[in-house]
């Protein structure tokens, strides 16, 4: 599969994310909003430092950008994240009407966009999401390892 110019632009500034949450001790996960283009949210996940089970990038950026558009309707947005959501992150996108979702590496183990459940593309839901994966995956699956296997 070949991606966007843009996809790939965007997923290395979710990376920048990722490396942030990596050096504070956080699962490195980043995530960034993009609406027409422009950045709308960044963020990274922060479970650790907030003490907030629902610190998870995706989660952070969708209020973030909710926040920035004033609006909680983010149709016309794309959410890069560097891997694949969980279940409570893929059921806020499909509330908040997400346009499209690009990840990096799949969750074997958590995913709910591919791995596990498809939730983004269930027809039984009032909303689905357009989904791109495996972008710069290699490097997302690499922050990862890195960080999980420093923690052993």
């Amino acid at each position: 599969m070949t991606y966007t110019e843009q996809d790939i632009y965007f997923m290395r500034l979710a990376l920048e994310e990722a490396k942030l949450a990596f050096n504070d001790g956080e699962v490195p996960v980043g995530a960034v909003l993009v609406k027409d283009n422009d950045i709308i949210a960044s963020a990274h996940n922060t479970r650790e430092s907030s003490k907030d089970p629902a610190g998870h990038a995706e989660i952070l950026v969708l209020r973030g950008g909710a926040n920035f558009i004033d609006n909680w309707r983010l149709a016309y947005a794309t959410l890069y994240v560097t891997k694949e959501p969980c279940i409570m992150c893929a059921g806020a996108m499909v509330n908040a009407r997400l346009g499209r979702l690009v990840y990096g590496c799949k969750d074997e183990k958590g995913g709910a966009v591919d791995s596990l459940f498809n939730l983004l593309s269930d027809k039984r839901l009032n909303h689905q999401v357009e989904v791109v994966s495996g972008v710069l995956e290699e490097e997302c699956v690499e922050i990862l390892q890195r960080f999980f296997k420093s923690r052993r």
